[in-house]
């Protein structure tokens, strides 16, 4: 009888390739974003044909593919063999978390277009540079967490000055078209595509297709991965399926199993919550100012703690608060709930999220 054989030998591994496993990774097959991809190719399709492209603003929740389904679109006209009368074009990707103001993006176009020479010159500068060079080109611009870039200067001068393109905007605000400067909108005149969550069989088939690329064969027990699927469905994002299934792997591995089971996926769920819950030393200094004030002043109305904003020394325009609130809401720091009628209208109240651990699911 042996009683050692499901006991990993030294130097074994379950992982056949775990970067597989990294949210940003591209798998070659890219499942249940057809449509979407078919309607971001038909806006960039006109600049082929020598006309200027179709703008398009993307929304969604994170973790449900919007980046991915771009990129592969990208990839894919990258990739193309155009017909010898179909014009060439140039894609740009930037994402504004890392790159949130005007002078950064001409920075990093700048760098994507090969220009070294950025010294001593402010953004101004750079555009008149980039101008002459991509107006030899047919552009596809893509600008991924659009919402957090703090000006849209470099927005309007492209739109203005740019002349055959196609401007990608990629958001996790569904409303974020409609705080748009005017001169902007009248400008951009998008189309919106919005993603919609993925649905249980959908979740299960991205997380299976992961974990193929990432597991040698016959690794995973089937109820434990079904239970990985439902916690992630109920969650509705990609990220933290992803997270547990490389965390209850790393714990196989550590009692040297050579089966991920279920108790290995419960025990990986014990470290999910540090996966949403974010520290607030990482939020930026006016979030930070106003999650002071909600914590002093918990269930209280927008319109109250915007009051009591400005009487700290708040300098932000009521617009740029809500939205400021809205950050505040979708990094899961608080909760907004949104109360009709009564004797002062509709308003939403605020207050500091008590969050449920993924257990309570």
């Amino acid at each position: 009888m042996d009683l050692f054989k499901d006991i990993l030998k030294e130097g074994e591994t379950l992982f056949k390739n775990s970067v597989a496993l990294d949210f940003d990774y591209t798998p070659k097959k890219f499942m249940y974003r057809e449509k979407e991809q078919g309607l971001m190719a038909a806006c960039i399709k006109p600049l082929l044909q020598k006309k200027s492209g179709r703008n398009l603003i993307i929304t969604g929740k994170p973790g449900i593919g919007k980046t991915l389904a771009c990129k592969k679109v990208l990839e894919a006209l990258e990739q193309e063999e155009l017909p010898s009368e179909a014009e060439e074009v140039s894609t740009f990707y930037i994402n504004c978390w890392k790159r949130n103001t005007s002078y950064k993006i001409m920075l990093e176009l700048c760098e994507k277009i090969g220009y070294k020479f950025t010294q001593s010159k402010n953004t101004e500068d750079l555009f008149n540079i980039l101008k002459a060079a991509l107006n030899k080109k047919n552009c596809v611009f893509v600008f991924d967490e659009i919402d957090k870039t703090e000006d849209f200067d470099f927005l309007y001068m492209i739109l203005e000055e740019v002349y055959r393109k196609s401007i990608f905007l990629i958001t996790n605000n569904r409303e974020f078209g409609l705080n748009l400067d005017k001169r902007i909108k009248s400008r951009l005149i998008p189309e919106i595509i919005n993603f919609q969550p993925y649905n249980l069989n959908e979740m299960d088939g991205i997380l299976r297709q992961r974990m193929e690329y990432a597991f040698f064969d016959n690794v995973w027990q089937e109820d434990a991965f079904q239970e990985l699927v439902k916690k992630t469905y109920v969650l509705g994002d990609v990220r933290p399926g992803l997270f547990l299934m490389k965390h209850s792997g790393e714990i196989a591995e550590s009692s040297s199993s050579k089966k991920i089971v279920k108790e290995h996926v419960e025990k990986s769920l014990e470290k999910l919550d540090f996966f949403f819950i974010k520290s607030s030393d990482a939020l930026e200094d006016e979030n930070k100012f106003i999650f002071s004030l909600i914590k002093k002043e918990n269930d209280i109305k927008i319109g109250e703690l915007y009051d009591i904003y400005c009487s700290e020394g708040g300098k932000s325009s009521y617009k740029t608060f809500q939205r400021k609130i809205k950050e505040l809401k979708e990094n899961k720091f608080i909760d907004v709930k949104k109360i009709d009628g009564g004797a002062d209208g509709s308003t939403s109240i605020i207050s500091r999220n008590k969050t449920k651990k993924i257990t309570d699911f």
